[in-house]
């Protein structure tokens, strides 16, 4: 099937999360009317507008600086694109994170080097989650390349590449359009090659071209076709074979989900394999969301001796296991303590696939291995059926004393019932994901956290641009913790300028937690602030918002009754009061086991 960018009169539809790319309810700045400008010429800046809406970032966040005022100007022109002004950079690239989660594709846009460099944290940990992000620079005028002049915004030397050279490492494709003749091409290469690689890319536009008209804008462009990739059909074959094999020999084999499912777009291959062949199904925290928690063989969440109940045990002593998607890094390896073997493993990844020690076959599509193993391989229930005799239910946490001080395991285990189909839960850095992997997701409930860059304050942006891009559908609720907020706790403001009405739990725990069970320091503890007075504060009478601190369960439960009723068209913020030492224990093992990784002596010379 062919993905057409093509004419403006008929927009592609970008799908992911069962979220489709139309415009949102609801703006922050006002949509242009339906009609262009009566100039029959068209400029840099609007083809660049009309792609971003035709491939479905409806939404774009920017920050304005003066190399990429003009090129804003185009934007807010184009109809169904909204400009969503964040207050810094950084925000600016994590809610297009969030964004291009739900949608498909994300997009940003910030001002020469100051505003890039700035930006450059997210677009890494766009580029680790393989995420499309369009980051869009405005650059220098087009005269000055070349001339050996020191401009602001630089670092005082006549070079303008420091920014392109940056982001040559975390961005797969980079196009710097400093003249008009190659800038439809350039523009158009860009975006295509973020779609079909799902990765972020780096677009830098000089400042005096955006509003010069130019042929190859002056009428509607020639539409050109995003090539879909292909298996190569021996190979599939090959490998469909290879594994069957080896999986129908096997006693107590299981499948376990991984985060390239997302890039392989192969969740309902997946599903297909999994209900074909009855093996149990877990899930690799980083891609906790991507597989079916409602599953009638979900076993849960593998990560190794932090695992949910029971989870491990099946997995590690399964004879035969595949890995479908899996990134092992020292975080959900938990420090390299990963009981696995590679005898045992298929590793699908979304081209290629590892049978056992060997062989290896290239050029295979995730979703297209899924599929035709699916028609090959024999049922086999026995490890499903070892883990139902096994399974003990979890307890339930003990009930607290009337102004007993609230804990943790309690605030989740309310969290729980507030979940369902029309909800999405976003996870920070910190013990949250440790919590939050523990909720039992419902059919339709979005998951979504940054696990293999784990950058402390993601969240905040993640949750502007996540809950603009489901707005109308799906209601967020995030997670997340004192340290990280202090990071990026501005763009609250720009949640409200936008009308959302996510429910954010603020875990105020008085420091860097997790920091603390890597390794403790004094450097772990943070100035406390009155969190509620922030938001009120930044809420200063303009919006919807309504915040509220909780110190017992009583006062949770009313909170959350609140939130969910009289106030479900508000912001919700809400303050939970913690002890400083009140974390998970799967928090507790695993900073120890990622200690111990962390501080191995050097190996002998």
């Amino acid at each position: 099937m062919e993905t057409k960018i093509g004419s403006v009169d008929a927009a592609v539809e970008v799908k992911a999360n069962g979220v489709v790319g139309s415009p949102p309810a609801g703006h922050c700045y006002p949509i242009a009317p339906a009609v262009q400008a009566s100039a029959p010429e068209k400029t840099l800046g609007s083809h660049l507008a009309r792609r971003l809406v035709q491939v479905g970032a409806h939404d774009v966040f920017s920050i304005p600086g003066d190399f990429n005022l003009t090129l804003l100007d185009h934007l807010i022109a184009e109809p169904g694109l909204r400009l969503i002004g964040c207050c810094n950079e950084l925000n600016a690239g994590y809610a297009a994170d969030g964004y291009a989660r739900a949608r498909g594709v994300g997009a940003c846009v910030v001002t020469f080097t100051v505003g890039g460099l700035s930006v450059l944290n997210a677009i890494a940990g766009a580029y680790s989650e393989n995420l499309p992000v369009i980051c869009i620079v405005g650059g220098p005028n087009s005269n000055d390349f070349g001339t050996n002049r020191i401009l602001h915004h630089t670092i005082g030397l006549p070079d303008f590449s420091q920014e392109l050279r940056c982001f040559q490492t975390v961005t797969c494709y980079q196009a710097v359009v400093n003249n008009l003749e190659g800038a439809h091409e350039q523009i158009d290469t860009a975006i295509s090659t973020a779609l079909k690689e799902s990765k972020p890319v780096y677009i830098s536009i000089s400042c005096n071209l955006p509003a010069i008209p130019h042929p190859t804008f002056s009428h509607e462009p020639v539409p050109f076709f995003l090539s879909p990739k292909l298996s190569n059909q021996r190979g599939l074959e090959a490998a469909v074979e290879a594994t069957m094999e080896f999986l129908n020999k096997a006693v107590k084999p299981v499948i376990v989900g991984g985060p390239n499912i997302r890039v392989a777009k192969a969740g309902e291959a997946f599903v297909e394999l999994a209900d074909a062949c009855g093996y149990p199904i877990a899930v690799m925290p980083s891609a906790k969301g991507l597989v079916p928690e409602y599953h009638p063989r979900f076993i849960g969440t593998y990560w190794g001796a932090v695992s949910t109940a029971f989870c491990s045990e099946i997995v590690e002593s399964a004879d035969a296991y595949v890995f479908v998607g899996p990134i092992f890094n020292d975080y959900s390896s938990v420090g390299y303590s990963l009981l696995l073997k590679k005898e045992k493993a298929i590793i699908v990844q979304p081209e290629r696939v590892v049978v056992a020690n060997g062989p290896t076959f290239g050029c295979i599509l995730m979703k297209d291995f899924l599929r035709a193993l699916a028609k090959r391989l024999n049922k086999n229930t026995t490890a499903y059926e070892n883990y139902s005799r096994i399974f003990v239910p979890d307890g339930q946490p003990l009930e607290c004393k009337p102004k007993e001080p609230l804990r943790v395991n309690v605030l989740f285990k309310h969290v729980q019932k507030m979940l369902s189909g029309g909800s999405a839960v976003i996870a920070e850095t910190g013990d949250s994901w440790f919590n939050c992997q523990k909720l039992k997701l419902p059919e339709g409930c979005g998951y979504e956290f940054q696990m293999q860059y784990g950058s402390i304050g993601w969240s905040v942006g993640a949750t502007l641009g996540y809950a603009q891009a489901v707005k109308g559908s799906k209601r967020v609720i995030a997670f997340i913790g004192d340290g990280s907020f202090q990071v990026t706790a501005q763009d609250v403001s720009t949640m409200l300028r936008c009308g959302q009405n996510s429910i954010i739990f603020l875990i105020n725990n008085g420091g860097y937690t997790i920091e603390v069970e890597i390794h403790d320091g004094p450097y772990n503890v943070i100035k406390n602030w009155d969190y509620t007075g922030l938001v009120d504060a930044i809420h200063n009478g303009e919006g919807k918002c309504w915040t509220t601190k909780v110190r017992h369960e009583e006062e949770l439960k009313e909170a959350i009754e609140t939130a969910m009723g009289s106030k479900q068209d508000c912001l919700c913020f809400i303050e939970v009061i913690v002890h400083k030492d009140d974390t998970s224990k799967e928090l507790l093992e695993w900073g120890s086991r990622v200690c111990s990784a962390n501080s191995r002596a050097p190996n002998p010379q």
